[in-house]
């Protein structure tokens, strides 16, 4: 899967929040369009405790995950 820059960044003003899947990471990675900024192929993730800066080429997985009443317990 090829993301371009300009793919990732209308996706993630689209939705406002994006999980990625990242080769060099194991764990997926979730952005926000607070957090995020997405230049010249490579994201920026402000963190509590720093900056995560990766290149987009790295990215083999996107979606935009949702919460539902019973993630929380409260469905009916």
């Amino acid at each position: 899967m090829v993301v371009e820059t300009d793919e990732l960044q209308s996706k993630l003003e689209e939705k406002g929040e994006l999980i990625l899947a990242v080769s060099e990471f194991d764990d997926p990675l979730e952005m926000h369009l607070h957090d995020t900024e997405i230049t010249d192929g490579t994201v920026r993730i402000q963190l509590t405790d720093g900056v995560l800066t990766f290149d987009t080429d790295e990215v083999v997985a996107v979606w935009h995950h949702t919460h539902s009443l019973a993630d929380f317990g409260l469905e009916d």
